[in-house]
């Protein structure tokens, strides 16, 4: 897909397709200064009373910073104070930040989730700029966040995560999942592709976190029942898509529903959209653009 189709896909606010890693990458030039990350990691109380099966939302975001002027993909950008706007207007309207392991754990093992409703802030890619400026204000509010990292096409030159960063967020209470090895395109993988991208992908994570990798995050949103299958031997629990919803135990936990959150977004106007697609229809069993 070229450049072009991208930018009006994005432009025209479409929610299953976004752009490769390397056309949005963030230099260290422009990711402003650099924000010293003294959180400390979020205990997970869970809320007394009676047990509940949860359903929830699940927020994407990439690059948490202002857009340049010339940024090829500007919606994929959320300003600093925009995000802590987001975030707090949600704290306000009674969310409460979860991973998704917490969530499986609530629909399959009947354990009950930290007071408030359950929303996952989910970030792509391993932008440095999540480290920077994302995590303190979910740190503040007691929150976590899921990162889905990819090992290649984003280095901390070129503003990645270093290994320290993503040692430091896990070590916060974040959760740590995949995007395979370099956001390629998961339905035109050859099976020895898909082992690549998946089973040897978590198995590198694996080794170089120490944290299990239980989800995937369709690279642009696309996947096929073939790329699903890959993933099941590959042991991951679920996986995300780009159609708009929230995500129930009921539902296929390899096509859970994810909002793209874009700048265009006020913190009110994302707590309208949030609950506006709670009866929205489940993903489908594929994506292909």
């Amino acid at each position: 897909m070229i450049a072009a189709a991208l930018v009006a896909g994005l432009a025209a606010s479409s929610n299953n397709t976004h752009s490769p890693t390397a056309a949005i990458r963030t230099p260290k030039a422009t990711a402003g200064p650099k924000v010293v990350n003294t959180a400390r990691p979020v205990t997970a109380v869970p809320c007394p009373g009676r047990y509940h099966r949860e359903r929830a939302p699940i927020l994407e975001y990439h690059v948490i910073w202002q857009a340049p002027s010339r940024a090829p993909f500007p919606l994929l950008y959320v300003a600093p104070k925009l995000f802590a706007q987001q975030m707090h207007a949600l704290a306000a309207a009674g969310y409460h930040a979860v991973t998704l392991d917490q969530l499986w754990a609530n629909w399959h093992e009947h354990k009950r989730l930290p007071c408030g409703k359950p929303i996952v802030i989910s970030f792509d890619n391993g932008y440095e700029t999540q480290f920077q400026y994302a995590e303190p204000v979910l740190a503040k509010l007691g929150w976590v966040g899921v990162e889905n990292l990819q090992l290649t096409g984003l280095d901390w030159a070129n503003g990645g995560l270093s290994h320290h960063e993503i040692r430091e967020l896990v070590a916060d209470g974040w959760e740590l999942d995949t995007q395979g090895y370099d956001h390629s395109d998961m339905v035109t993988q050859s099976p020895s592709g898909l082992a690549f991208q998946t089973l040897d992908t978590r198995h590198k994570i694996q080794r170089l976190f120490h944290v299990p990798v239980n989800w995937f995050c369709y690279p642009s949103g696309q996947y096929d029942p073939t790329v699903i299958a890959a993933l099941r031997r590959a042991g991951f629990r679920g996986s995300t898509t780009e159609y708009y919803g929230w995500a129930g135990a009921n539902d296929n936990a390899f096509a859970l529903p994810r909002l793209e959150v874009h700048p265009t977004l006020d913190g009110s106007e994302l707590v309208q959209q949030v609950a506006a697609m709670r009866d929205d229809p489940p993903p489908i069993d594929h994506y292909i653009s």
